[in-house]
């Protein structure tokens, strides 16, 4: 009697394991926000927002590398979070998230990453928005689960960085033409033929680095002032170490390439005026796409959705709910 008893509560145990892991995944897609531990990295996200019965959610992947996911969230979300159900995700070593416990930082592994996470979510599929790095993660990420994504859409994406380094080249043959005629003299005088990415971060002085920095990408400079504050309130830095480890791992060459990959819809938004990734970079990504869109914004930088908030909400949104 004892043994059928046992086996009997051993039965319904085990009977309750399926719902007990549903209820699981249905607390992971919840409003507010989660930790999940994945692959070797512990990972902060947030789930906000609303979206019609159907629609997949949305997944942000932020730019830097090892940015954050605050700020746009802070000055973009909320007006797409009326349509559209959010994840915010702090990529490993980045934001709120941990560094890896391994120190373990590649493209692939952040690629898992975000499965690990969809998986969690309990989402068969996702939509993505990379913006800048965000972007070749995204692109990634597609070529890798092209099943698991609905569409994809990218904002400013770093899908060539020799392109990139090259838009920053001709902005400083324009507006600091003395300082980058001295810094190819001075590579000239050293025997040196460095390439593109070279002089696009290594031709002005120190003193006007970040101001440069800033004009490459913010039209305006009081935009490039709004985003220190916003990022002065989120108490949040870049440490560099996942920077730094994916330029030592060789991303100054990186050039998405798996395009035969990718069948979803990808809508391409492109400032006019962004001279850190330039126009004919996301141009040649929208012409390699399948079902590329590509929508420019006249005198947006960087950030559209800085620069022209309400028809970046509008493009958005209608493109994910099409």
């Amino acid at each position: 009697m004892r043994c059928a008893t046992l086996l009997t509560v051993l039965l319904a145990a085990l009977a309750c394991l399926p719902s007990a892991q549903a209820a699981s995944t249905t607390g992971a897609m919840q409003a507010g926000e989660h930790q999940a531990v994945v692959n070797d990295v512990r990972l902060w996200y947030k789930v906000a927002g609303h979206a019609a019965a159907g629609t997949p959610p949305l997944l942000f992947l932020h730019g830097g590398p090892g940015y954050n996911s605050y700020s746009f969230e802070a000055q973009a979300g909320k007006a797409l979070e009326s349509s559209l159900q959010l994840v915010y995700l702090d990529q490993r070593g980045s934001g709120r998230s941990e560094r890896p416990w391994t120190g373990a930082y590649s493209i692939p592994a952040m690629v898992e990453d975000v499965e690990a996470l969809r998986k969690q979510l309990g989402v068969p599929k996702l939509a993505l928005m990379g913006h800048s790095f965000g972007g070749a993660l995204a692109l990634e990420y597609a070529a890798a689960y092209p099943q698991h994504v609905s569409k994809l859409v990218l904002v400013s994406a770093a899908s060539d960085i020799p392109s990139a380094c090259a838009a920053r080249v001709a902005f400083l043959d324009k507006r600091y033409p003395a300082d980058l005629a001295r810094a190819r003299a001075a590579a000239t005088e050293r025997k040196e033929t460095p390439d593109n990415c070279f002089f696009a971060f290594n031709s002005v002085a120190d003193d006007i680095r970040e101001r440069v920095n800033d004009e490459t990408m913010f039209p305006d400079m009081k935009q490039a002032a709004e985003q220190r504050a916003v990022d002065a309130k989120s108490g949040l830095r870049n440490t560099g170490e996942l920077g730094g480890a994916l330029w030592n791992k060789g991303f100054l060459s990186y050039r998405f390439s798996r395009f035969d990959r990718l069948s979803m819809p990808v809508l391409v938004l492109a400032g006019q005026e962004d001279h850190a990734i330039g126009l004919p970079a996301q141009r040649a990504l929208q012409q390699s796409l399948r079902q590329g869109r590509l929508v420019e914004y006249a005198g947006a930088g960087h950030f559209p959705y800085l620069d022209a908030p309400q028809r970046f909400t509008r493009d958005v949104v209608d493109f994910l709910k099409k």
